[in-house]
């Protein structure tokens, strides 16, 4: 079986909409609901999107391990489409870590990278999609394949189970090709942007994720 290649894919659908006049489903400048980790992630994932469709930040990171933790990544991207002046609406969910330890309760022990961190993917991304569903978004996608130390087949499998199961598409992508990371890397530089050393949850601390 073909390796896939989700950066193609997306551009594809990018191609869709830059060169034809009248697309599937008549609209011209799709509506994309972004899954938004943090601050950095997002600074290299956004510049592939806002050139052919209309893009809405959406931040709900159940599995920070704490309000204060939240609340600093959710105001960092705040700042960055500020200072950006992007054509960006940002949405910032209210914290709320239970569904997280709901969801994972059971699997603290997994090693990193492993079935919790499916299961911690699965909720964000769920939670994406119905907000998606329920608002007349033509897509959902997430930063979340921007990091090279995550499982960019298992994100997009799990994005693509749940949009077939609520009943949106979903947006491939791996935001990491065509310098993608490297260039989140020199806007956080550029902007003092807060790079977390951790993934965001307390089982994942000490341990370099994104």
């Amino acid at each position: 079986m073909n390796k896939r290649n989700y950066n193609k894919e997306m551009e594809a659908v990018a191609e869709m909409y830059k060169n034809s006049s009248e697309t599937e489903n008549g609209v011209l400048r799709p509506r994309i609901l972004l899954h938004v980790c943090c601050a950095p992630c997002f600074s290299g994932s956004i510049g592939s999107l806002t050139d052919w469709s209309d893009v809405t930040a959406f931040f709900y990171n159940p599995n920070m391990n704490s309000e204060d933790e939240y609340g600093r990544r959710a105001a960092e991207l705040r700042r960055y489409v500020r200072e950006k002046s992007l054509p960006v609406k940002v949405i910032i969910r209210k914290y709320d870590a239970y569904p997280f330890y709901r969801t994972v309760r059971g699997l603290e022990n997994v090693p990193e990278g492993g079935l919790r961190c499916d299961k911690c993917f699965a909720l964000r991304l769920r939670e994406t999609a119905v907000f998606a569903k329920d608002n007349g978004f033509d897509y959902f996608a997430t930063t979340l394949t921007l990091s090279p130390l995550k499982n960019t087949v298992r994100i997009n499998n799990i994005g693509e189970i749940i949009g077939s199961d609520i009943g949106v598409r979903y947006l491939p992508s791996d935001f990491k090709k065509k310098d993608g990371f490297k260039h989140s890397l020199e806007e956080s530089e550029k902007h003092g942007l807060y790079r977390q050393d951790y993934c965001g949850c307390v089982y994942s601390m000490g341990d370099e994720i994104s």
